[in-house]
């Protein structure tokens, strides 16, 4: 790895890519942003942090380095668990003015980088979220669009025009450097590998407060693998759960004035749409319900002399 700081050598674009035990699905993302169509003056990274893994993916990061591409490849390590970690040891390598953070089980759109830096330019965003729609599953069906909820899997799509928002989903979003150099690092106690999620929505409210602002591009796309063990019902109530979970980690929301009254209050919205075969609107809600009993859940466990010894 070359440790030259010349003008010439310092990337524009740091693609972050944060990853644990997705080698097929990494493969799939790699093999997408090989693809993109870029110009050969822009100076583009991508860093890769292996986040523990104990699948294929040291081999196939290897196996990458070797067979080279349009990017300089930088493959890290990260043994302390979670994403924030990771993302995290790869800020702290990446040199590019621009940070394009992606998840791992997402393909890119050809145009995905220059989209996200046409909109920096073009705009005083310090943040950029951009477009996440559904991918394809491991047979090459794609989604059924009556069917959405069901895949569990983040949707981002504001619209077709560049605005204003007030929090990005990790899985598509771009920084300007100087966001990190004043708001700092990730919370390793939120997002996946730790509490669950919430990494995102933490970091956002961290963001705006430091006088920044959120914007959305729906140029900049990316696509969602579906993946048949996140289907359903039992997958959607983990999940909200474990949001519930993070949420109450870094939000001091009022137990008793809306924590406890949004859960009877979707309890019975629950039992009315199940009565009345509103299957969509019933799973919906019986999520929030899951979100506030996380939240008193993980209240509970943080609380001082919770679990006492005898």
């Amino acid at each position: 790895m070359s440790n030259s700081n010349s003008a010439a050598d310092v990337p524009e674009i740091s693609v972050i890519i944060p990853t644990f035990n997705r080698a097929v699905s990494l493969q799939r993302l790699l093999t997408s942003l090989n693809a993109l169509a870029l110009p050969d003056s822009l100076q583009t990274e991508i860093v890769v942090v292996d986040n523990g893994s104990t699948d294929d993916t040291s081999t196939l990061l290897a196996r990458q380095a070797k067979k080279g591409g349009h990017f300089r490849l930088i493959s890290l390590r990260e043994e302390r668990k979670g994403k924030s970690n990771a993302l995290n040891c790869a800020i702290g390598t990446a040199r590019g003015e621009i940070l394009i953070v992606v998840d791992d089980d997402v393909v890119v759109h050809p145009e995905w980088v220059s989209k996200h830096l046409e909109c920096h330019r073009e705009t005083r965003f310090g943040a950029i979220q951009g477009r996440v729609l559904p991918g394809v599953d491991p047979d090459g069906r794609p989604a059924d669009p009556r069917q959405l909820r069901k895949y569990n899997i983040p949707i981002v799509d504001y619209g077709g025009k560049i605005c204003s928002i007030d929090g990005f989903t990790g899985t598509n979003v771009s920084f300007k450097r100087e966001v990190f150099e004043k708001v700092g690092f990730f919370d390793p106690r939120l997002g996946p590998g730790a509490a669950g999620f919430s990494e995102d929505t933490e970091y956002s409210t961290r963001i705006r407060k430091a006088g920044f602002k959120i914007g959305y591009t729906p140029h900049a796309v990316v696509y969602h693998e579906l993946d048949p063990r996140r289907y359903g019902s039992a997958y959607n109530r983990d999940v909200e759960y474990k949001k519930g979970v993070s949420r109450s980690i870094y939000r001091q929301d009022s137990i008793l004035f809306r924590v406890l009254p949004d859960l009877l209050a979707n309890c019975v919205r629950y039992g009315i749409y199940k009565m009345l075969r509103l299957t969509q609107k019933a799973y919906k809600t019986e999520g929030r319900i899951m979100k506030s009993w996380g939240y008193l859940m993980g209240k509970i466990q943080r609380r001082p002399n919770s679990n006492p010894t005898v």
